[in-house]
């Protein structure tokens, strides 16, 4: 999903209600790791208030949130050559439930986590540990793929790979250096390149 930015938006207002402020390219860079963390690491403080106000604002720009182009067939092709899929996320249900609306890719996800599957967000590796287990999916046959350092911290200490897209606002240098296995720049060329990518060597196993 196209989001990242518009989540780095909703943070923003929210810590502007309660009376804190943040730089928006800050709030961005830690988009993708748990609220609560993301709170204490841009305010050096818990503030439960920002994140009671978050929800309301993330409603507010729920009409500006988009699939990015081929995500949802490369969700369809990835599960049409037997491979599982499973939606690894600490996102609350009610919003997760939006975001699958929106991807539009029902009976080519096999399983999802949500907050109430995990008790710590990305960079823990909970998330994808959860996964594996709804999916039944064998950690030596599983990898990630994500569009910020988070994903992959997570997913390295689940002792899985992941393959990055630059679309999250990561660059490929800092995706690499986190870990990435590979990067594409967004799920259309990993789409067009599925074949000859990381997920295709499962195809031969």
């Amino acid at each position: 999903m196209d989001s990242n930015y518009l989540h780095a938006l909703s943070w923003s207002r929210a810590f502007r209600d309660v009376g804190e402020w943040a730089p928006m390219n800050a709030i961005h860079r830690l988009v993708g790791m748990g609220g609560d963390q993301l709170v204490t690491e841009l305010l050096g403080h818990e503030c439960p208030e920002a994140q009671a106000a978050r929800p309301k604002h993330y409603e507010e720009l729920k009409g500006d949130f988009l699939t990015f182009p081929c995500a949802t067939e490369l969700l369809r092709r990835i599960h049409s050559l037997g491979l599982g899929v499973v939606l690894a996320t600490s996102a609350p249900a009610d919003e997760l439930r939006f975001l699958r609306n929106l991807l539009n890719a029902e009976g080519a996800i096999d399983g999802q986590t949500s907050a109430d599957d995990v008790a710590a967000a990305k960079p823990d590796p909970e998330v994808f540990v959860t996964a594996m287990t709804v999916g039944n999916i064998d950690v030596e046959r599983a990898i990630a793929v994500g569009d910020s350092v988070w994903d992959i911290k997570a997913a390295r200490a689940a002792g899985i790979g992941c393959i990055a897209v630059e679309s999250g606002g990561f660059s490929r240098h800092e995706l690499s250096e986190a870990g990435a296995i590979f990067v594409y720049r967004d799920v259309k060329e990993l789409l067009a390149q599925l074949r000859t990518s990381p997920i295709g060597g499962f195809l031969s196993q």
